[in-house]
């Protein structure tokens, strides 16, 4: 057996482990799926009245913010996955397995392959059951399926990839759960410094400046722009670019993280 097939075959096993850990404790699972509708039940039933009117519509604000709002709460749901992450490998790091890994004769980057491919079907799911529950309450793409419905699949898959490696080496660089759950807490707020909920126009100088360059911005830009068939300019360009950028540093970080001396 080749390396290739070594490696194939070791990151799913490694995939395995962790699906089994999610079929195990659906709690977490449970937790990280029902934050973002809550927020997308709040800000639509609670504030989107008066929000959705200040986007310009007198007669349905509602219904207005909901079409609005929801690629941003997509994005809090691909956030708080990767926080999920962040925390089950810091518990391998700090229990023991990964010591007895290292002892192991497996392809030793398969560990950290399963994690990442274990977050990306968990952040499927949940994306899943988001887009579910905005549809119920009134959310309505105008994309087609066959053309920006992919193309917005594409967008979140490269974002979730992104943040998945992020929150590895966070993971990874934490010295206890604790440090773990803290350290991708952010990603959270992101979305809210961003346009994921009110225009970035609206906010003060210094804070739009800040919401305009960040990267979840481009994201829910080229996402709303898809989803609703608005225009997106350059933020598919520049979402890409990030989450290029974001995921080599992610990945180049983790790496060394795990290869480092484990009395670090």
């Amino acid at each position: 057996m080749n390396t290739l097939a070594y490696a194939v075959s070791d990151s799913t096993t490694m995939l395995r482990r962790n699906l089994r850990h999610m079929q195990r404790y659906p709690s977490l699972t449970l937790m990280l799926v029902g934050i973002p509708v809550i927020f997308l039940l709040m800000f639509v039933y609670v504030f989107g009245g008066t929000l959705g009117a200040g986007l310009g519509s007198t007669s349905e604000g509602r219904a207005e913010y909901v079409n609005y709002v929801a690629p941003g709460i997509l994005l809090m749901a691909v956030a708080g996955v990767a926080q999920g992450t962040a925390i089950s490998v810091a518990m391998d790091m700090t229990e023991g397995i990964i010591a007895r890994f290292r002892t192991m004769a497996i392809f030793r980057p398969s560990v950290l392959t399963g994690h990442v491919l274990g977050s990306m079907i968990q952040t499927g799911l949940s994306l899943a059951v988001v887009i579910g529950v905005a549809l119920l309450i009134g959310f309505r793409p105008t994309a087609d399926l066959i053309g920006w419905w992919i193309a917005a699949i594409g967008v979140l898959a490269m974002i979730t990839l992104a943040l998945t490696w992020l929150t590895v080496a966070l993971g990874l660089a934490s010295k206890n759960v604790e440090a773990a759950s803290n350290l991708p807490m952010p990603l959270m707020l992101l979305p809210f410094l961003g346009s994921g909920f009110v225009p970035t126009d609206s906010m003060p100088v210094g804070l739009r400046w800040f919401a305009e360059y960040q990267p979840f911005t481009s994201v829910i830009e080229t996402l709303r722009g898809l989803l609703m068939g608005t225009s997106i300019g350059n933020s598919a360009i520049i979402a890409a670019a990030w989450c290029a950028a974001i995921t080599l540093a992610g990945y180049l970080w983790a790496r060394a993280a795990f290869n480092r001396d484990p009395a670090r």
